[in-house]
């Protein structure tokens, strides 16, 4: 007799059905051609039934919510927090400890950088992962684990992790056993007999980390084996034309899904699929991949979304966010490198036509089904990105350009405020990339005890956040910088660390500073309660919300970057000072981009015009209505 038919069951099987057009085509296109496709699809649905049947039912809630809620991550109350455990507080237990700390902020989104198992010793700052379905044990358990997934819910905060996409650890189990010559699983890696291959593809790669892990390819005598290894020897890469590594993904997705898991950060995703006599970087079976993917979570934990890591040029990193037939369709969240290097670059040269032109000219007003994360600072490098073609268009040269912004925030350039430190130089370009502290970076550190160098210091930092909390996204805030912590040198005495500059920018957090942030006129309690204020008044202004179309626009002042927000109850025009010096913009200019009560949204009050001009202050940040 067959079995009865469930109202779950029903609801699975049209989730199913309402995403089989994004994700069958993409698999046939991929998987098709192969005599064991039919098998694989077979499976494939079994898991994602599965994962369905195995979701715990206040997520199964979760999941109906968001559906009938589907813009609920671009709404202005989304707020995120960026940090290491370990640096925060230690372990999952410890993060417990200081949630209010976060409500306090006004944070809504909370990522745990990577938590997950990873192999012993150098393990690439935890993206050398050994095992997807266990917690670093320095960290707690995956019980600790759900606790924090399930006391972030509770208090309306989501909760994203990391899963590396293109690689494992070579110490991970499926690695294991084909370094034992298991040939079912040395088909889960690209994996040779002989270099002619590797010679061949090296011949158009570049090389991530020249410096530390130089080639995309090791060999290892012991097995016979050269093994494809595009970051460090021990990130062994993943074959993705192999469809048991998709079906494996998935249940680990499904897996992390079912522990309370909102989004899911996919590493390094540009490197997945190989080709060659191309840089194997943003093939189009990574979009393919990626939409496949997006449609599993869409069956089986419709709560979950993605965000796709792709540090990228604009042309590169847009199709990461749904272009053609992907639009709407693949990831929900990708980084907006090019607005974090562009502040960075306006920054130091006091001038916003390259960062005007870029933003203007390479994305689109909206995105379906998307946004972007925004940020100032994270826990990688600034690599400049800056292209010779945008550089020329405002009459600069870009190999100029890069290197100026590279001495100026290593603190080498003269007159600068900054103070960072190199990470990685390319010989071959002479391009260098930076480390550094949003604090440091900004100008604090090098104040020192001058007041009124600490002053612009406080404000460039003010002016950031104000920047990414309205230009469209989710903001991001990178652990300490809402307390304006600076470099932490001490890494260098770590022989884990020492060679990285990285760690520089990847300070424990300073519980002692955050217990003052509500007391005294320090430049740390300064920029918290200026960050809590921004977070604050983001959170109630309609005009913020992540699909309203944003335009850039030129305000006839090289020195003040300007955007509209067009929103439906009326346009949000926001201005920002990149200066040290007053600046001022027509009132004319300003009413004629909708603009009629002068009312800053930010700071909640009436905008004086003086002489038919709007005056800013040095690195003023303004969201007029």
């Amino acid at each position: 007799m067959e079995k009865p038919l469930t109202a779950g069951d029903e609801l699975f099987d049209l989730r199913l059905a309402r995403s089989a057009p994004d994700l069958f085509p993409m698999l046939e296109a991929i998987y098709g051609a192969r005599p064991d496709y039919p098998a694989f699809r077979d499976r494939l649905v079994k898991a994602l039934r599965k994962g369905w049947t195995d979701r715990p039912e206040d997520l199964k809630r979760l999941d109906l919510i968001r559906d009938l809620e589907p813009d609920w991550f671009q709404r202005p109350g989304m707020a995120g927090y960026v940090f290491y455990i370990d640096r925060f507080n230690g372990t999952l237990t410890g993060v417990l400890e200081k949630l209010d700390y976060l409500e306090d902020l006004g944070i809504t989104y909370v990522h745990l950088m990577p938590c997950l198992k990873p192999r012993p010793g150098d393990s690439d700052g935890g993206y050398s992962v050994m095992d997807y379905r266990r917690i670093n044990p320095a960290f707690g358990t995956m019980a600790d684990f759900e606790a924090v997934s399930r006391a972030l819910r509770e208090r309306g905060m989501s909760l994203c992790v990391d899963l590396v996409l293109n690689h494992t650890a070579k110490e991970h189990a499926w690695a294991r056993k084909a370094a034992k010559g298991d040939a079912t699983y040395q088909d889960y890696y690209l994996m040779f007999d002989s270099p002619d291959l590797p010679k061949l593809y090296e011949q158009t790669l570049v090389e991530v980390f020249p410096d530390n892990a130089p080639g995309n390819f090791t060999h290892y005598p012991e097995i016979g084996k050269w093994v494809w290894t595009t970051f460090n020897e021990h990130q062994w890469d993943l074959n993705w034309a192999n469809p048991a590594v998709f079906l494996e993904i998935v249940e680990v997705m499904l897996f992390l899904a079912n522990r309370g898991v909102d989004v899911l950060r996919l590493d390094a995703v540009a490197f997945m699929w190989k080709r060659l006599g191309t840089r194997c970087q943003s093939e189009p079976e990574v979009h393919m991949l990626l939409q496949a993917l997006r449609a599993c979570s869409r069956i089986a934990s419709a709560a979950v979304i993605h965000l796709e890591e792709a540090i990228v040029a604009p042309e590169e990193m847009l199709p990461y966010l749904g272009r053609g037939v992907h639009d709407g369709r693949e990831g929900n969240l990708a980084y907006h490198n090019s607005l974090m290097v562009q502040f960075w670059s306006a920054l130091a040269t006091r001038d916003v036509r390259l960062m005007t032109h870029v933003l203007a000219t390479h994305f689109p007003d909206r995105l379906t089904n998307a946004t972007y994360a925004t940020y100032i600072r994270c826990h990688d490098d600034i690599g400049w990105a800056v292209t010779d073609e945008d550089a020329a268009a405002v009459g600069v040269s870009g190999q100029g350009h890069r290197g100026f912004l590279s001495e100026f925030y290593e603190g080498r350039f003269p007159g600068t405020f900054a103070r960072g430190a190199l990470f990685q130089v390319n010989e071959a370009t002479g391009d260098k990339r930076i480390s550094g502290s949003f604090a440091s970076l900004a100008g604090l550190e090098r104040a020192g005890g001058d007041p009124a160098l600490a002053e612009m210091a406080v404000q460039r930092m003010l002016m950031g956040h104000a920047l990414i909390a309205a230009f469209g996204g989710i903001p991001l805030i990178y652990m300490g910088d809402e307390l304006a912590l600076g470099n932490d040198y001490s890494y260098l005495n770590d022989p884990h660390h020492a060679h990285d500059s990285r760690w520089v920018h990847r300070p424990r957090m300073d519980w002692a500073l955050a217990g003052e942030r509500d007391r005294g006129n320090t430049p740390s309690a300064r920029v918290f309660r200026g960050v809590r204020e921004i977070l604050a008044r983001r959170a109630v202004t309609p005009a913020l919300h992540g699909g309203v179309p944003v335009r850039v626009v030129s305000a006839g002042n090289d020195g003040v970057f300007a955007f509209q927000r067009l929103a439906p109850t009326g346009t949000l025009l926001g201005l920002f000072n990149f200066t040290e010096h007053w600046q001022e913009v027509g009132e004319g200019w300003v009413r004629s981009l909708g603009v009629t009560e002068l009312w800053d949204a930010l700071s909640g009050g009436r905008v004086v015009v003086h002489h038919g001009k709007v005056v800013l202050p040095p690195y003023a940040r303004v969201w007029l209505t």
